[in-house]
């Protein structure tokens, strides 16, 4: 894969992030509640479709990724999840502050906080606010990221298939690409894994070669048991076009199909970009 030179296309925004403001999930949405894994990464693009940008996840959630989800995030789940949503919830005012749902999200201040108004957006836009900060601790020497959408063509899906993984845009996700002095260094992503009708939330990344680095939990509240699961160490050093293919329904099998669908995601979105 020319990760490098796909890093240089100028189709591709190169933000560069300051010093870790907070932990926001973009795309990912890491939200405590059964809801997440058909809502990911679908509430970012529904929103980005309504109002023209991007939201950091601390429009749904009180305090960024993997934390509750705010009154807006709930104002929009109740109003069915969908672009007709926003314009049922417009007329409301989530946070309380006296702006209007629709007024804020227009103004490009956050519907979802009190200390964001269209008068005095703050910095819920920042890029800082777009990199999760369990992507930005395992690449502590850079600055600068490239998160990338990775929505799914036809050919997407069929190459996937061809590598043993099963994917649909339920799947589709923001793959985060930390780069030094303009060059990717590796890619992070974050994606939901479910066991027993249970969510459950990892963390997968890996080297510029696309070679597995680090799979973690991230956020296994409701699969306690999958917080320190032996199965992580076996990824390490696989190729994502070589990742294992889940045999069974024990948790074992849960973590490695839910690894295959993330790593595959990464490997056909940018092995020929």
């Amino acid at each position: 894969m020319n990760l490098a030179a796909s890093a240089r296309k100028p189709s591709w925004r190169r933000p560069r992030v300051q010093p870790r403001l907070f932990g926001a999930v973009f795309g990912a949405f890491i939200l405590l509640v059964p809801w997440l894994a058909q809502a990911e990464p679908a509430f970012a693009r529904l929103y980005k479709q309504q109002y023209g940008y991007p939201p950091s996840c601390n429009a749904c959630h009180k305090d960024g990724g993997g934390t509750p989800v705010n009154e807006y995030g709930k104002q929009f789940k109740d109003a069915g999840m969908k672009l007709a949503s926003f314009d049922a919830i417009a007329a409301l005012d989530a946070d309380a502050d006296g702006a209007l749902n629709a007024d804020e999200a227009s103004a490009k201040s956050n519907p979802g906080s009190p200390n964001s108004t269209p008068d005095d957006k703050g910095d819920w836009l920042d890029t800082a606010s777009l990199i999760p900060r369990e992507v930005q601790d395992l690449f502590p020497k850079v600055r600068a990221y490239l998160p990338k959408d990775a929505l799914l063509t036809e050919a997407d899906i069929a190459r996937a298939r061809e590598l043993g993984a099963e994917l649909s845009q339920q799947d589709e996700n923001t793959i985060y690409i930390p780069l030094v002095e303009r060059r990717p260094v590796g890619t992070a992503i974050i994606f939901p894994a479910s066991f027993k009708g249970k969510a459950f939330f990892l963390l997968l990344a890996t080297d510029r070669k696309l070679v597995v680095t680090t799979v973690e939990s991230l956020n296994t509240a409701h699969v306690a048991e999958a917080k320190e699961h032996p199965a992580f160490a076996g990824f390490k050093g696989v190729s994502l076009d070589q990742l294992p293919t889940a045999k069974g329904d024990d948790l074992t099998a849960a973590i490695t199909r839910a690894v295959k669908k993330a790593g595959t995601l990464i490997y056909v979105r940018l092995k020929n970009a």
